[in-house]
């Protein structure tokens, strides 16, 4: 990024600052929809780039939501393909109970965030967040005797709140089952945000960025023909060494 940053102050006589950049540029997220990731953060895999096709993410959220779930354990369990099919209006959105909407709305009705498993037992059962983070951990082992002792903490602080044991029952398992594919939000925003910039600067600055990566992988040939095969596509001239004009890494001139 810092290389890019450079090349485009160089060229553009423009310094840009992401901590002042708006981050949820469409024009960004309509480029990341196309798939075209190669060189973007934590995106450009063959996987995540059909996965981005699929999901089209049209805010921040979404990349957030894309990281976390782009695992095993949400794959298989196809709660990415659930995620994907409620973006997109093609099955219901549902919240099991009013009081978990403003928790889930951001993730479609789907517990995708470690965060989420503590909100809900915050808001539903009266769990202090240190306790709820006891609980987020409980899952996450899966030792009987703390998953015992928590059910029972759970359907209590529920209970009190006027909910059914039945009902807490079923919210619990509910949690349990999404707590074990739950991935840390706030680690996720921090990877969505690097991809987010990586993304701003392909989409308006695909030269530069491109000569940036390759500079990057200066001794790596295959990563190098990737890159090469990038800008062809994008109709880039990446022009021969040039005793004249080249400099020690990749650099830009004329466009090329």
């Amino acid at each position: 990024i810092e290389e890019a940053l450079q090349l485009v102050e160089r060229r553009h006589g423009k310094r840009i600052n992401f901590v002042e950049e708006n981050i949820e540029d469409k024009e960004v997220y309509e480029y990341i929809s196309t798939g075209e990731t190669l060189g973007l953060f934590q995106i450009e895999s063959a996987g995540m780039q059909d996965l981005a096709k699929k999901l089209k993410p049209d805010g921040f959220e979404d990349v957030i939501a894309m990281l976390a779930l782009y695992r095993p354990g949400p794959m298989e369990s196809g709660m990415l393909d659930d995620f994907v099919e409620r973006k997109h209006g093609r099955a219901e959105i549902t919240y099991m109970f009013p009081e978990l909407e403003e928790i889930l709305k951001p993730t479609y009705g789907v517990i995708v965030y470690q965060e989420q498993v503590m909100q809900v037992a915050q808001v539903f059962a009266g769990y202090s967040l240190g306790d709820a983070d006891l609980l987020r951990r409980a899952m996450g082992k899966k030792i009987k005797a703390e998953m015992d002792a928590q059910r029972a903490r759970f359907v209590e602080g529920a209970e009190a709140k006027g909910v059914s044991a039945k009902q807490a029952n079923y919210v619990f398992d509910i949690v349990d089952k999404f707590a074990g594919y739950g991935f840390n939000k706030s680690h996720s925003a921090c990877y969505a945000l690097v991809a987010y910039q990586t993304a701003y600067l392909k989409a308006n600055y695909p030269v530069e960025f491109l000569a940036a990566s390759m500079s990057l992988d200066l001794n790596n040939t295959e990563k190098l023909h990737i890159f090469k095969q990038d800008a062809d596509r994008l109709k880039i001239k990446v022009r021969p060494p040039s005793v004249q004009d080249s400099s020690s890494t990749f650099d830009v001139k004329d466009g090329e």
